[in-house]
């Protein structure tokens, strides 16, 4: 008798009967090492790590499920990645803004950071070292007890901030740091092309940038004129003065903070000296507030001008006596009572200007 051998979805597809897919369905069930994204801005730069946390679940796990002396993914599942929007550095060294692969080598007493230009292999088991972007030396440190792994953004400052891997009963920091001024400025260039080149406020903020890093004067210069064209005001009018000042224009400079001030009202001109302190410019602030107080007089910011220079001078009797003059021409009671702790300040002797 011969042999019948039965093809089952050709059989069933010809008596039009539902046939059985021959392909695996994998389907999408939790995991034991869950899924994790964390994400910092530093400046203007991005930092996003993307790992899987695994659990300790009562494991040794510095020597033991994680060996010393080999790579190690940084988390559990796939690769842990790590993104930087902008070139940073890292413990002091460069590396370019893009996606990387993060693996650890762990010992004892000193870890091994690497970033790796290959980010999407699987966990460290095809890791090979001539892909290697950059790799660091860290010390960890002891820590609170981190049931599961994660990474944290600490000590976060204007330019920089610490990644550190908190896991077990130990943390691993590495530091990372921006270069502000690069990346803003960048990212100022590129707004400029857009819809912000046509407003006084944004053009004047690009140029204000430049002057309060002492960078790209003339470049600056161009967005102050762009401000004035859009709209000609006391606060794009001075800032192309300090420009103009700070390029060693003083003639040029003098004639445009003269227009300036004709455009001036006595909020702006005081908040131009108040921003000339916040500026470590307090020199130069001493200039602006008798300005004040000679165009606007019997202002709550003429009375409040006074104030600063009297208290500056040591006079604080004198000064707390402009600050209730202040008070008593305020034109709402919020602006009595913002008053109230800079009249305080001056019985307490002490020098509101700092």
């Amino acid at each position: 008798m011969k042999q019948i051998i039965c093809n089952i979805p050709l059989f069933a597809a010809l008596l039009g009967l539902a046939t059985i897919p021959t392909s695996r369905a994998d389907l999408n069930l939790p995991e034991a090492s869950q899924l994790a994204i964390n994400k910092q801005r530093v400046g203007l730069t991005d930092i996003t790590i993307t790992y899987h946390r695994p659990l300790v679940n009562g494991r040794k796990i510095w020597g033991g499920l994680v060996p010393f002396g080999e790579v190690w993914r940084a988390g559990a599942n796939e690769n842990t990645t790590i993104e930087f929007s902008d070139p940073v550095s890292v413990e002091g060294k460069p590396l370019a803004k893009g996606i990387y692969g993060l693996h650890m080598i762990p010992t004892a007493d000193s870890w091994t950071v690497i970033f790796s230009k290959m980010a999407s292999a699987w966990g460290s088991y095809t890791y090979k070292q001539e892909e290697d972007a950059l790799r660091v030396n860290v010390k960890p440190r002891p820590n609170e007890m981190e049931e599961a792994l994660e990474y944290e953004f600490e000590d976060l400052k204007p330019n920089s901030s610490t990644v550190t891997l908190k896991w077990e009963k130990l943390a691993v920091p590495f530091g990372v740091t921006i270069s502000d001024t690069d990346a803003t400025l960048a990212n100022i260039r590129n707004q400029m092309r857009g819809r912000a080149q046509y407003e006084w406020e944004a053009s004047n903020d690009a140029a204000q940038f430049c002057l309060s890093k002492k960078i790209n004067l003339e470049e600056a210069l161009k967005w102050a004129d762009v401000s004035i064209q859009n709209e000609e005001r006391f606060e794009n009018l001075a800032t192309k003065s300090e420009l103009l000042k700070a390029m060693n224009k003083a003639d040029e400079a003098k004639k445009i903070w003269e227009s300036a001030l004709a455009k001036t009202t006595a909020p702006q001109l005081y908040s131009y000296g108040r921003r000339l302190q916040f500026d470590k410019k307090d020199a130069e602030a001493m200039t602006i507030f008798p300005e004040v107080a000679k165009r606007y007089p019997q202002s709550p910011f003429g009375y409040l001008a006074n104030a600063r220079i009297k208290s500056a001078a040591g006079d604080f009797a004198g000064a707390a006596e402009e600050v209730k003059k202040a008070q008593a021409v305020a034109i709402s009671d919020q602006q009595k009572q913002a008053l109230k702790p800079l009249l305080e300040r001056l019985q307490a002797k002490q020098d509101i200007n700092k």
